[in-house]
């Protein structure tokens, strides 16, 4: 039997070549998703996107926060985003690639979100994630650690914490860990 979905299909694909141009590919439904997201981002000044692959590889990029307030002002902090195809049905997978003294950050770059994870929802939006990481660094949360050493301290002693904070973000050693400098 003969599939005439195909047959159109291909039909279309050899004029389009006969033509000189290359075929055009057909973006994904997470792909434009992603665009309508990046198009209406709508980012604090303290905070930057870039796409290290160039602008053809919109699912992989990179976002830069400097904290203006809090524990961590002054501090800049670069996470990578991988999207999947099938975003916004699957959240992205997002990493710190500063290492940073954080409880909701460990020291592998994983990070601590609720909307990465068990609360994530087609519904939310890049935006919203940027926000909720820039949340992390005015509010950490020491109530649900990665890093369980810091949030320890954090809940224990406020003022040794921040003394731990200032001493990572200089390039220093806290406890028996180094952390580059971040300032």
């Amino acid at each position: 039997m003969i599939n005439l979905f195909k047959v159109k299909e291909k039909r279309k694909e050899l004029a389009e070549n006969a033509n000189g141009r290359p075929p055009v590919k057909k973006q994904s439904a997470g792909e434009l998703r992603l665009h309508k997201d990046i198009s209406e981002l709508n980012l604090p000044k303290t905070c930057g996107i870039s796409f290290p692959n160039g602008k053809d590889d919109l699912m992989n990029f990179e976002v830069t926060i400097r904290p203006d307030e809090g524990y961590y002002m002054g501090g800049t902090f670069l996470f990578s985003f991988q999207i999947s195809p099938i975003y916004p049905h699957e959240a992205p997978k997002v990493k710190c690639k500063t290492k940073v003294y954080h409880p909701n950050i460990d020291l592998e770059g994983n990070v601590c979100l609720n909307i990465l994870r068990e609360d994530w929802k087609p519904v939310l939006s890049i935006n919203t994630i940027i926000y909720g990481l820039f949340h992390l660094f005015t509010e950490p949360n020491h109530e649900d650690p990665l890093n369980h050493d810091a949030a320890a301290v954090l809940r224990d002693n406020p003022k040794l914490f921040e003394s731990n904070v200032r001493r990572a973000m200089a390039g220093g050693y806290v406890g028996q860990t180094f952390f580059p400098r971040c300032v």
